[in-house]
């Protein structure tokens, strides 16, 4: 921690001898940073303290990234009470948003908490000598996972709102308060650098004992530059980062698809990545970013009735995804939960603009269907899985086709769908249905799995935006959706609405161009 006193009397600077030396003296109650970070157990707690942001869902709102990634795109409607109940996704989901849209407030300033909390050990413990506690081994992982979760808030920031203010030093001065806007391409850059740092320093998945599951791993490092690098279509570099990830022999498919999606799956073999969550039984109304463990999504998405458990109903799927799910494939019954009209039990406060709908992957469901029992009414214990194996190869499997590397894009696509369809005699190895054997048409089988596979993970809105297919598909799934639904959407326009803006209250603390 720098500190400065500048002492001025009457205009005059005064030079003090021996007898004032108390001036110089160390203030009562300050930590210097060098006395702080001396202490493997500190490097490893600043590092922790690194992951809460992603965890955070609520500060003035709730905020969870699936709002914008599920409700803006054809997969799902806001849900809720009423059109107004959460009236910024509304307007996100109908692209009438205006910047003082508070939820977008909230998820800008949570990505840069966690970058702030990234940077400052990232300054020192680089500088730390090693200990018992932080080895050489260790110190390289912290700074690998650190890197990882830069390069991931970046990430998530330059997906909703385009370039951003690039910070990576601690803030000390005021005169460093004001940052202009980085480009795009030079948020992916840092994003890419970051990673392949990381890459560098992490562990692999097998190496972590079973209290550190859920840590940045050397194969979320892979998985992330896979992602990436598609996202900029430098696919032989994706196809490369693909290869890695997929060779080193840390991940596969869980038999069962809908076991990701339970309490007993979490942190299993085909996590690549994942927020985690705990049971929390401790109340944080109104306490804005942080104070709880648990998440608030699954009492966000759960049924209004209280005949299924009494949630508050949000992140409806809509018709149109029900209808994308070929016949017999048993993943759309593990994602879409369709209750019966007895199961309802204020349809006017349930069934929104038309769907009854309700997104099951993170309800916590018994095996009789049931909801599975909180702790605590707004809390909840699942994991977010923001990377799955499944993720992984089909992500592989695009990079692949773009190459015109038809062979192991098919496979890596067929080794999604195997497992899918289990031992029913369902969803066919590519070409199937009306496809034919070209690259073409594995493009759109390969996009029309990511959208069934990952469905209500929070990923569709932001495919359709990298693809540059966002406007079609949106003006098709207008088209086909009821009259009252059609009436609260605004016309999409192309190059305006794939981004957000950038909340205005940023921009009175940080005058920088405002998107389109």
């Amino acid at each position: 921690m720098k500190k400065y006193i500048f002492i001025i009397l009457s205009g005059l600077t005064l030079t003090f001898t021996s007898c004032e030396s108390w001036l110089l003296e160390p203030s009562p109650g300050v930590t210097k940073l060098e006395d702080f970070f001396s202490v493997g157990k500190t490097a490893i707690q600043s590092t922790n303290a690194a992951y809460v942001p992603l965890m955070w869902e609520y500060n003035s709102t709730y905020f969870p990234e699936w709002f914008i990634g599920d409700v803006v795109s054809d997969d799902a409607l806001k849900g809720g009470q009423s059109i107004g109940d959460m009236a910024d996704v509304y307007d996100m989901e109908n692209f009438k948003t205006n910047s003082n849209n508070t939820l977008l407030l909230d998820y800008y300033r949570a990505q840069y908490q966690g970058i702030a909390r990234c940077n400052l050990p990232l300054q020192e413990i680089p500088k730390m000598k090693t200990d018992s506690v932080m080895t050489a081994s260790v110190q390289n992982r912290l700074v690998g996972e650190l890197k990882f979760l830069r390069a991931l808030y970046y990430f998530r920031l330059v997906r909703v709102f385009g370039g951003v203010p690039k910070v990576t030093t601690p803030i000390e001065s005021s005169n460093d308060w004001q940052q202009n806007r980085a480009s795009v391409a030079d948020i992916y850059q840092l994003i890419v650098d970051d990673l392949e740092d990381a890459n560098d320093g992490l562990w692999k998945k097998s190496q972590y004992p079973a209290t550190d599951l859920g840590r940045a791993t050397k194969g979320a490092a892979q998985a992330m530059l896979l992602k990436a690098h598609l996202y900029n279509k430098n696919y032989s570099e994706a196809k490369r980062w693909g290869d890695s990830i997929m060779l080193s022999n840390e991940y596969e498919l869980l038999d069962n698809y809908a076991n990701n999606f339970t309490l007993a799956g979490e942190n299993g073999k085909e996590s690549v990545f994942e927020i985690q969550y705990m049971e929390d039984p401790n109340s944080d109304y109104g306490e804005g970013f942080g104070f709880t463990r648990g998440t608030f999504t699954v009492i966000l998405t759960r049924s209004r009735s209280s005949k299924l458990g009494g949630g508050w109903g949000f992140n409806k799927p809509t018709q149109n995804l029900y209808n994308e799910f070929e016949a017999g494939d048993p993943r759309r019954d593990a994602t879409i939960l369709n209750p019966t009209d007895d199961e309802i039990e204020t349809p006017e406060q349930e069934i929104y603009l038309g769907s009854r709908y309700l997104n099951r992957k993170y309800a916590i469901m018994n095996p009789d269907n049931s909801y599975y029992q909180l702790t605590h009414a707004t809390r909840g214990p699942i994991n977010t899985k923001v990377i799955r194996y499944s993720d992984v190869l089909l992500m592989y499997a695009e990079a692949c086709n773009e190459l015109n590397d038809l062979t192991p894009a098919k496979n890596a696509l067929e080794e999604v769908r195997k497992r899918a369809r289990g031992n029913n005699a369902v969803l066919s190895a590519f070409p199937y249905g009306t496809y034919a054997d070209n690259q073409t048409d594995l493009r759109k089988a390969i996009r029309h799995e990511r959208r069934v596979e990952l469905a209500m993970e929070g990923h569709r809105w932001f495919d359709l935006c990298r693809w540059g297919i966002a406007k079609e598909t949106m003006d098709a799934y207008k088209a086909g959706e009821s009259a009252e639904a059609r009436s609260h959407m605004a016309a999409f326009i192309a190059g305006t609405h794939e981004l957000f803006p950038i909340p205005s209250k940023e921009i009175d603390l940080n005058p920088m161009d405002q998107n389109p």
